[in-house]
């Protein structure tokens, strides 16, 4: 059976054009054209990934990433958007989308960037060789996509587990922010290095005791970040 992949896009031709090539592309495709609608679809979780548009009737796109993370489904969320706008990329990745895509854009880059989340997403692609890696309190499983802090397991996005487990594999190394793109993002070019630090910033409010004195994840200012062992003060 397909993997069936939402597309949540108030203009029907979009829609449909994505339809078409997502399907091409062997996924069994599902459309909403409402964010209420996109937001029922998505609560099944049936579907490995839901590609979402900002500019939606009923409900925008901003409130049903909100409402998916609330409710702890945690499906990748590929954001749509019109605007060229800096505050509504952030803002979208600090809701919990995994990645974006701003309009106009291809079909085929769609599908390219789709491949690439469920790609970095699916457990036998884990960015880490060892099942299990230790760090302090944070005991990471990669063969079943599980963290774990003092013996509780965290909810964690895909996005999220892949940069976690790719910063431990690197334990001690400073990665630099496109370092980070290139490896969890798959761009092979220099991008948008704020995905990367939106993503700490959840990562770090999920495993660190202070999130504004971080002791697992640091950043080396002017280069990027590195995790390392905890130690007592």
């Amino acid at each position: 059976m397909a993997d069936k992949v939402i597309v949540v896009d108030d203009e029907v031709s979009i829609a449909t054009l994505l339809k078409f090539n997502l399907e091409q592309a062997g996924f069994e495709v599902e459309t909403a054209h409402d964010g209420k609608t996109g937001l029922e679809l998505a609560e099944k979780k049936d579907a490995v990934l839901i590609v979402l548009d900002l500019m939606l009737p009923e409900m925008d796109g901003l409130e049903v990433c909100k409402r998916l993370r609330q409710q702890k489904v945690n499906t990748p969320i590929l954001m749509l958007t019109a605007k060229d706008d800096e505050f509504d990329k952030v803002l979208g990745l600090e809701l919990g989308a995994d990645d974006y895509l701003t309009k106009p854009f291809s079909p085929r880059e769609v599908v390219a960037r789709v491949k690439a989340i469920l790609r970095r997403s699916a457990p036998q692609e884990s960015a880490v060789e060892e099942d299990i890696i230790q760090i302090g309190d944070v005991k990471i499983v990669a063969s079943n996509y599980e963290v774990f802090k003092q013996g509780e397991r965290l909810e964690l996005t895909p996005k999220e587990f892949e940069l976690l487990a790719y910063l431990a594999k690197n334990k001690g190394r400073v990665l630099t922010r496109d370092q980070l793109l290139s490896a969890i993002w798959n761009y092979d070019f220099v991008g948008d290095t704020r995905i990367v630090d939106v993503h700490i910033s959840h990562l770090r409010e999920k495993i660190e005791p202070v999130t504004k004195k971080p002791t697992y994840i640091k950043t080396i200012r002017g280069l990027g970040y590195k995790m390392e062992e905890p130690t007592s003060e």
